[in-house]
C-alpha cells in the first residue's frame, strides 16, 4: 500500500483589531469578511450597516461599544476575528478581550499617525506580551504619509517595525536587524527563513506594518496573507 502524504494541519489563530477611535478598525473587519467570503458585501460604519456594530446605540454613534467576534477562512486558516471598542470610554471592555488573543492588529490612521489610545494600546500589547501585526489604514486620504507613520512607530516605540509589501519585507535589511537568528540568515543566504520571521514576530522583535484603505479594500488581502503565514499558532 502506498503511504499518503500528510495534508497540513489547519492554523486555527484569535485575532483582536485594536485602534484608537475613528483610525477604521470596524471598516477593517468588513473589508477582511467581505474578501474571504464571509459577508456578501461590506457594511460602512457611516450608513449604519456593519456587521459587527448591531447595538442600536454603535449604529447611531458609529463606534464601537461591545466586543464582537467573527469567524472567516484564509487559505488554510480558520481566523477568528476580535473587533474590540477604540473609544477610551469603553477600554474595559477592550481589556477584557485581550487574555484571549494570539496575536493582535493594531490600525492606525495614515493622516493622524501614532495617537494618544494607541499608546495605551501598546502598552497593554506589550504586558500581555502579544504579537502584532499594524494596518497603518486611510491612505487614500489627503495627508496620509506612510513614512511618517512608520517613523513615529520607532521613535515612540522603539526598533523592530518594518514595512512589508505584497511579497513580503520592503526592506530585508531591516528585517535582518531585529534579531541574531535572521540576521545570521541573511549574511549567510541573503534571504529570511519564513520560519526565521514568525519567531520574531512571535518573540515581539520584530512587526510588520502594512499600508492601505480598508474602505477600498487595499492592502488587507495581503494582511489577511501575513496573518495566514506569519500569525502565531496557538500552543
Amino acid at each position: 500500500m502506498g503511504t499518503q502524504s500528510a495534508q497540513p494541519s489547519e492554523k486555527h489563530i484569535c485575532a483582536g483589531l485594536l485602534a484608537h477611535v475613528d483610525a477604521g478598525k470596524t471598516t477593517l473587519s468588513e473589508s477582511m469578511l467581505y474578501l474571504a467570503g464571509a459577508v456578501r458585501r461590506m457594511g460602512r460604519v457611516d450608513h449604519g450597516d456593519t456587521f459587527l456594530d448591531t447595538d442600536d446605540m454603535e449604529r447611531e454613534r458609529g463606534i464601537t461599544i461591545f466586543s464582537k467576534q467573527a469567524r472567516l477562512r484564509w487559505k488554510n486558516t480558520e481566523l477568528t476575528l476580535l473587533d474590540t471598542p477604540g473609544h477610551v470610554d469603553f477600554s474595559a471592555e477592550m481589556e477584557r478581550a485581550l487574555w484571549a488573543l494570539d496575536c493582535a492588529v493594531l490600525v492606525i490612521s495614515g493622516t493622524e499617525g501614532v495617537q494618544g489610545h494607541t499608546r495605551t494600546l501598546w502598552k497593554l500589547l506589550e504586558q500581555q506580551d502579544i504579537p502584532c501585526i499594524l494596518f497603518v489604514n486611510k491612505m487614500d486620504r489627503e495627508g496620509s504619509d506612510g513614512n511618517r507613520v512608520l517613523a513615529e512607530l520607532k521613535k515612540d516605540f522603539g526598533p523592530g517595525f518594518v514595512a512589508f509589501e505584497k511579497e513580503g519585507p520592503a526592506d530585508t535589511e531591516d528585517l535582518a536587524c531585529c534579531t541574531e537568528e535572521m540576521m545570521e540568515d541573511y549574511l549567510e543566504t541573503g534571504q529570511i527563513s519564513e520560519s526565521g520571521i514568525i519567531a520574531a514576530i512571535e518573540k515581539r522583535k520584530a512587526f510588520p506594518v502594512f499600508f492601505g484603505s480598508a474602505l477600498r479594500d487595499q492592502g488587507v488581502e495581503e494582511l489577511l496573507k501575513a496573518i495566514e503565514t506569519y500569525g502565531p499558532r496557538p500552543s
